[in-house]
């Protein structure tokens, strides 16, 4: 049952509820010099508020707090990119979960799984805004070929996020329970309880959970706070594509590539692509059914007027036949200079820039496969890898920065450490660093006697 707070906490508010500049310098477009740090009683109170209004257990303590450090502090930056793509994708997630009866605020789920991005896919191969992998994937008839992907599709994957959903509620009656296995899988809150020898809380089983689980209810909560106090975090919100109310679907019965529709409509492919994401290789085939596209609304009576041409217009499979006519300048990508190191070779190169080896000796005139060390190649890729490499550069030049001002100490991985244990151990301001800086993939990666490298303060 929702606890009430005692009357001194009203008061005790109305004498801290100020925010704390940090010495921490905000993000590009937060507008603002320095990150608002509010005290502990200020988070508590407001996460008290956004409990009263769901029947979902949000509750404040130290793991909450680091996670909204690094929504609110660490990854501003982030956190207002989501913000923007939630005006995008949460009517539409709250339209499904209103039709299943479920409580509005597992649309912040989508935000912890995905940032609230359908092309997500992560290093285990889970995709799309719910993170299905294939085999789960399967369980909810969502269809996965070489040209059509239904885990991004927005529609079908909510569906089937809610439907398990319901599922792991009915089997826990706890909705953080519900959560964290939706994140570890029910086998791992059931070995949880297990090893507690009982039925009890998330926190209460929180030792026996991986570490993963662990984080996963604590960033939930955490999500839930940092998208409903933007204004007082100074996050502002960055413009995303087009809303839910300002597109329309479309039913159509022909193979078409996003190509052949935009050239007849006047529609960048990437907004097509954006819009659609279920369609692999920017291509919708043949079905025995029809397909569905989604336009902009203002584009769906200029696609109706020329649907027979873009139906009589040959066909063009674009990324799934990777012409070799066409070159990277042409397809709006960007030129990056490789200096092949000691080791690399093709297949590695071809690899990290998300090409083929035909292509890099296309682009470099090359007669055979031999590589130099010191050899410069020309690489075409997509803007947004330009901008990803950018982006980890300068985030690895901040992170050293930072770093020279910290002490650093080596810590041998006793039995039973995890990454929460020892980040507490030693009071460590971000997990997130402390992953990062060992390349720690996973619990398993904490095996006894492994060396990790931690950055403390003088």
């Amino acid at each position: 049952m929702k606890h009430t707070y005692k009357w001194f906490l009203w008061i005790s508010l109305l004498i801290v509820n100020v925010p704390v500049a940090s010495n921490l310098q905000a993000g590009k477009g937060t507008g603002t010099d320095s990150i608002p740090i509010f005290p502990d009683l200020v988070y508590e109170y407001r996460i008290t508020e956004l409990d009263n209004k769901t029947p979902i257990e949000l509750e404040y303590n130290k793991y909450v707090r680091r996670y909204i450090d690094v929504y609110t502090i660490e990854q501003r930056e982030h956190m207002a990119n989501i913000a923007g793509r939630a005006r995008e994708y949460f009517p539409l997630i709250e339209q499904m979960l209103d039709k299943h009866n479920l409580p509005l605020e597992l649309k912040y789920l989508a935000i912890v799984e995905s940032a609230l991005d359908p092309f997500a896919r992560s290093s285990s191969g889970a995709v799309g805004l719910w993170q299905f992998k294939l085999n789960t994937s399967r369980m909810f008839d969502l269809k996965v070929t070489s040209y059509i992907d239904e885990r991004r599709d927005p529609y079908k994957s909510t569906e089937a996020a809610c439907d398990y959903l319901k599922y792991l509620y009915r089997t826990y009656e706890d909705w953080q329970l519900a959560l964290a296995a939706y994140n570890g899988g029910p086998g791992v809150v059931r070995k949880a309880i297990e090893r507690s020898g009982e039925d009890k809380s998330f926190w209460e089983l929180y030792e026996h959970m991986p570490a993963q689980t662990k984080g996963y209810v604590p960033a939930f909560i955490a999500v839930n706070y940092a998208m409903n106090h933007l204004e007082e975090h100074q996050i502002k919100p960055r413009p995303a594509g087009l809303g839910f109310s300002e597109t329309d679907t479309l039913n159509i019965h022909y193979a078409a590539s996003f190509q052949q529709i935009a050239s007849h409509i006047d529609v960048p492919v990437e907004t097509l692509e954006k819009l659609n994401p279920v369609y692999r290789r920017n291509f919708i085939p043949n079905m025995s059914e029809p397909a569905t596209l989604i336009l902009p609304k203002d584009k769906v009576v200029a696609f109706l007027k020329k649907e027979n041409q873009i139906f009589k217009s040959k066909p063009m499979a674009s990324a799934a036949s990777d012409s070799n006519q066409n070159l990277p300048e042409d397809q709006g990508k960007k030129k990056l200079i490789h200096t092949v190191k000691k080791g690399e070779y093709f297949h590695k190169i071809a690899m990290k820039y998300q090409c083929t080896i035909d292509q890099i000796r296309r682009w470099n005139d090359l007669p055979d496969n031999n590589l130099q060390v010191g050899q410069k190649l020309e690489i075409w890729v997509d803007p947004d890898y330009v901008k990803r490499l950018e982006e980890e550069r300068m985030e690895m030049e901040k992170r050293n920065q930072a770093d020279t001002n910290k002490r650093i100490v080596y810590y041998t991985v006793q039995k039973g450490d995890t990454i929460w244990k020892i980040a507490n151990k030693f009071n460590c301001e971000s997990i997130t660093d402390l992953i990062r800086t060992n390349d720690i993939q996973d619990e398993t990666d904490l095996k006894p006697g492994k060396q990790l490298k931690i950055y403390l303060d003088h």
